[in-house]
């Protein structure tokens, strides 16, 4: 997935994270109209096209809020407009919390399935049952060089919670049963994914 900033790959690791969101495109397409009827032609690519689970569409755009200047304003506007004509939502986003973008970074290097062993998922899963520190509920499980990685990936896929704009990850986050929609917005993936490998 392409990105041209920093601010961009936070934003790109926020959408992976969000159990609702199905697809990214990345510079999806380009609007050119002519400005007031004169003979300059404005050109736009908005950053990212986000679909959602349940069918909504989301364009976005992607400035830190003191890098916008009139110009930009202007076009992010128009394109507000377009995408509303055809029922998508529109949004420009600026740069992400830093606490929120270090605790998906330290998260994202452990999205992939193959850090998961079930054994430990499901021990886990049980022992947060209850709200506790992180490092006390993953000592309850076992060697925490094997339980954590597995952690954090449940973090990641939201099987598990935590704060994570309220400060850092560390031994003393209080880890507790994710939302029961994340939940659900997970398991329904997962049986998606498995209908279509067959």
């Amino acid at each position: 997935m392409g990105y041209e900033s920093w601010v961009e790959l936070s934003h790109l690791m926020r959408l992976d994270a969000e159990p609702e969101v199905i697809g990214v495109a990345s510079q999806p397409f380009r609007l050119s109209w002519r400005y007031a009827g004169g003979r300059r032609r404005i050109r736009h690519t908005p950053d990212y096209f986000v679909r959602r689970r349940d069918g909504r569409a989301v364009v976005l755009d992607v400035r830190p809020d003191e890098w916008v200047e009139p110009e930009d304003a202007a076009k992010f506007a128009a394109t507000a407009v377009a995408c509303a004509r055809v029922g998508w939502g529109y949004e420009r986003v600026g740069v992400i919390d830093s606490v929120l973008a270090a605790n998906l970074r330290w998260l994202s290097g452990y999205r992939h399935p193959r850090v998961r062993r079930e054994p430990v998922a499901e021990s886990l899963r049980t022992v947060f049952a209850q709200p506790q520190g992180l490092l006390a509920g993953v000592r309850a499980v076992g060697d925490p060089i094997a339980v954590l990685p597995v952690l954090f990936h449940l973090l990641w896929r939201r099987e598990l919670a935590v704060d994570l704009v309220g400060e850092r990850l560390s031994a003393a986050t209080v880890v507790h049963p994710a939302p029961v929609a994340a939940r659900e917005v997970e398991s329904n993936a997962d049986a998606s994914a498995a209908s279509v490998a067959g």
